[in-house]
């Protein structure tokens, strides 16, 4: 029954990644057809001027950190992949499901994003957020770099919450073996006690 459930859950994450993928790259799709060329095509308001879409190629990583497709960039997505795919593997048929779609958002977004950068040597980003009056502006991103991000952050409260609620659970198994150590003082006192 376990093992059902946790094969149900890597289908879960599964559908997750495709359904990632499908979004971004349709997304992407379409800003090309109409808002192309990049870096000159138009702004579109989503909220006012605080939320804009507006196409650029990133040829660097997440949020156009390294800009450059350098070896360091090279680098750094290899060992990300090479994490990501370790953490999961070790989960395989086992892990809760909100830790397999986790996973799903991470690997669709890392897809979505690949997929740009083999077909077209560059990533399509157009989500753009900024405040103007305080000359305040954030990196353009995608649905794929949202999707990662988002993950990332969900993995990573995971991970602190069941270190915390580990940490109790220690605190109560060494609890026994100190009141060990304590109990021949006790049995001491107790027969001191005897008449």
């Amino acid at each position: 029954m376990i093992a059902r459930r946790a094969r149900i859950y890597d289908a879960l994450a599964l559908l997750t990644a495709i359904i990632v993928i499908t979004i971004d790259q349709w997304t992407k799709s379409l800003v090309v057809s109409h808002l192309g060329p990049p870096d000159l095509g138009p702004l579109v308001p989503l909220i006012g001027q605080y939320l804009v879409l507006y196409y650029i190629r990133n040829t660097g990583a997440a949020f156009s950190m390294f800009d450059t497709n350098g070896p360091v960039l090279i680098v750094l997505i290899a060992i990300a992949v090479a994490v990501i795919a370790y953490l999961y593997i070790r989960m395989l048929n086992s892990g809760s499901m909100l830790s397999k779609l986790i996973f799903g958002l991470i690997i669709g977004g890392a897809t979505g994003n690949l997929l740009d950068r083999f077909f077209h040597g560059s990533v399509v980003d157009f989500i753009w957020f900024r405040i103007p009056q305080i000359n305040y502006s954030f990196a353009i991103f995608n649905i794929a770099d949202s999707a990662i991000s988002i993950g990332v952050v969900l993995l990573f409260c995971t991970l602190l919450l069941s270190s915390l609620r580990s940490k109790p659970k220690a605190e109560t198994a060494d609890q026994p073996a100190a009141s060990k150590t304590l109990l021949p003082a006790q049995q001491i006192q107790e027969q001191d006690a005897q008449p």
